[in-house]
């Protein structure tokens, strides 16, 4: 392992949503701000939505740990349920280990808590990881779950987060009444080039490192390209840059690490198919020629001009031919489209 050879306390590009190594840039600043604001001016629903390894679940459980000794928080993940499996599960996450499965009875005890914490003077965050996921009649009973409330003030904040495939739920006309509770919806950006080398270099700190720079500067460019500034992507980019590095016994990430890197990284090299590259042809336009008759040969070798009976004959074979050299081209291009003629001018 590469810990100790670079100085490493522990892993700084881990896998886990570890809240101590979030990198707040500009865009984490604003989603964060926006959620933490949201519970303190009691709106109720809260959204975050953004593609995958952007950091959601990394801002909600720093979220969580603000509101630790002031709220009893529960997490969800596990969104591929029904409605009554949707009930156990958050009643879980609160301490309740009955094992009724009537719906009333989940509803009358979720009641029974919530009421219960508020009494305390506790606040309930309730948190729907990979919400893209409920189905619309679950969505709909996380909507009367904010019924749960007094005239003065909400009971209960929920923040549904999940992928872009939320958003298209919450704007379906089916869901019009839960998209109206929802008063702040937030997504993510991916980090920008200059912002790379800032996450990069945060995150080896918290993770122990001291000492100067491990990335050169070309590759840090060469990480934001091919990451695309994804949290996830660059902490997976680092983590195989830094294992090569001590392979080889490097103390710097270099350009040729990176490269090679980017090649190890490159799925397409194990598909089964490889996608035409630019100006590339599918392999099976590149068909053969088709075979000419053998009475071709035959008749351009005897130097003769043929009678019309036999013209047509030969005609007729050269036709045979192409209709079979045609059939095996259409098996081998298979659902390959061939390139549309030009259009002929005049």
């Amino acid at each position: 392992m590469y810990l100790s050879y670079f100085g490493l306390r522990e892993q700084p590009f881990g896998v886990t949503p570890d809240p101590r190594y979030l990198y707040l840039g500009a865009a984490h600043r604003e989603a964060f701000a926006s959620l933490y604001y949201g519970i303190e001016a009691n709106r109720g629903f809260l959204c975050l939505v953004a593609k995958p390894g952007m950091g959601k679940t990394t801002i909600l459980f720093h979220l969580l740990e603000k509101f630790r000794t002031t709220a009893r928080t529960a997490f969800l993940f596990q969104t591929q349920c029904n409605s009554r499996e949707f009930m156990r599960y958050l009643l879980a996450e609160l301490g309740y280990e009955g094992d009724t499965q009537d719906f009333v009875r989940l509803h009358e005890e979720f009641n029974r808590r919530l009421l219960q914490e508020a009494r305390a003077g506790n606040r309930l965050i309730v948190v729907i990881d990979e919400a893209q996921n409920l189905d619309p009649s679950v969505l709909e009973t996380v909507r009367l779950l904010s019924d749960f409330e007094t005239p003065q003030a909400k009971l209960m904040h929920i923040i549904l987060s999940g992928q872009p495939e939320l958003a298209d739920k919450l704007a379906s006309p089916g869901l019009s009444q839960l998209r109206q509770r929802v008063s702040i919806l937030h997504g993510l950006e991916p980090l920008p080039s200059w912002e790379i080398k800032n996450y990069i270099e945060h995150r080896l700190k918290i993770g122990g490192y001291e000492g100067e720079p491990l990335f050169t500067p070309e590759a840090y460019e060469s990480i934001a390209e091919f990451t695309e500034g994804i949290p996830r992507n660059v902490n997976n980019f680092c983590f195989n840059a830094l294992s090569l590095a001590y392979a080889l016994q490097k103390k710097i990430v270099d350009s040729d690490i990176v490269k090679e890197v980017i090649s190890d990284l490159d799925i397409s090299k194990l598909t089964t198919t490889r996608a035409p590259q630019v100006n590339e042809e599918p392999e099976a336009f590149y068909a053969p020629t088709p075979p000419l008759p053998a009475s071709s040969l035959k008749e351009s070798n005897r130097g003769e001009i043929l009678s019309p009976s036999e013209a047509a004959a030969y005609m007729q074979e050269v036709a045979l031919k192409l209709k079979n050299w045609q059939q095996s081209v259409d098996k081998r291009l298979g659902p390959v489209r061939r390139h549309p003629r030009p259009p002929q001018s005049g």
